[in-house]
């Protein structure tokens, strides 16, 4: 299997989970823990997690030149605090339909910032494929149940928003990173600094939580999103980085929508619908020919 394959591969997993993720957090939060003691929570954890590699050897404990500690805080300040901070704020008060819509921003927010910033190509066939994504995407969304109300749309819609712009500028800044060290040498920075940027913020919130009301399902759910939702997917996304462009990744996010349809028909006994059929054609084949461009793109670059 090809290094991109495996890329390829770590992504759909990452988006796997967040895709299972979305609804689960919702499910505890804010009624067990409030969104900002949660994000402690998952940092702390998963930062002890990614610090363990340490111990794996001196390949593992490779030191930070200094002209990259100002490009890593602020990946750190937009991909783990920021982004963490604002989409757990923003869904507490919109509606998962809401938040998922806003989301679909990212891929074309990514595209757009990386033509900028790191004058990847924006070619005919990668503007098409996020057009359709971004179709079949608002078509899925669209025809989902109804949501439970939301306390304050306005508000939590414009945290989602700025959640997807802090992690557009994420994918685009870390990528230099990851081709320099080791993804798990950077990803443990980045959680440690983002550790000691949303302690301040998560501290209260974490002390009030009612630990003796948790039950088993509770826990699952904690423990589901600390490991799987956050660990997992953020080294799986940042080892994509080193091997993939950052419009790629930008654009799996759209089969969140996809994978979250799914598994609510596998658990929950949801019916598959021609709506929700005619939106995976949509958003796969716009995933497909974003992909495609890209591996073109590369190649040309390549040869040159």
């Amino acid at each position: 299997m090809t290094d991109k394959s495996k890329a390829h591969l770590a992504l759909l997993g990452a988006n796997l989970f967040y895709g299972a993720g979305f609804s689960i957090a919702k499910s505890i939060m804010p009624s067990l823990i409030e969104p900002q003691g949660f994000i402690l929570i998952r940092v702390s954890v998963t930062c002890i997690l990614f610090w363990l590699s340490y111990f794996l050897g001196k390949e593992f404990r490779t030191t930070i030149a200094k002209e990259d500690w100002i490009r890593l805080i602020a990946c750190a300040a937009l991909g783990v605090a920021t982004n963490q901070l604002l989409f757990f704020m923003g869904l507490n008060y919109t509606s998962p339909i809401h938040a998922s819509l806003i989301m679909l921003s990212t891929p074309v927010l990514v595209t757009l910032l990386a033509a900028y910033l790191i004058a990847e190509k924006l070619t005919t066939q990668k503007i098409s494929g996020l057009l359709l994504a971004i179709i079949g995407a608002v078509i899925l969304v669209s025809a989902r149940s109804a949501e439970k109300s939301a306390t304050n749309i306005a508000l939590g819609d414009l945290y989602i928003f700025l959640n997807a712009c802090a992690y557009a500028f994420y994918l685009v800044l870390v990528k230099p990173l990851m081709q320099k060290y080791r993804p798990i040498i950077v990803i443990r920075w980045l959680f440690l600094i983002g550790f000691f940027i949303v302690l301040p913020f998560g501290a209260m919130q974490f002390s009030v939580i009612p630990w003796t009301a948790f039950t088993y399902k509770s826990w699952a759910a904690l423990a589901f999103i600390v490991i799987c939702v956050t660990f997992f997917t953020y080294l799986w996304n940042i080892y994509a980085l080193r091997v993939l462009n950052a419009s790629v990744a930008g654009a799996y996010i759209y089969l969140q929508p996809i994978f979250a349809a799914i598994i609510s028909v596998l658990v929950m006994g949801e019916h598959v619908t021609w709506q929700k059929t005619i939106a995976a054609i949509f958003i796969f084949t716009g995933v497909i020919l974003a992909t495609r461009s890209f591996k073109k793109s590369a190649l040309a670059k390549a040869d040159s």
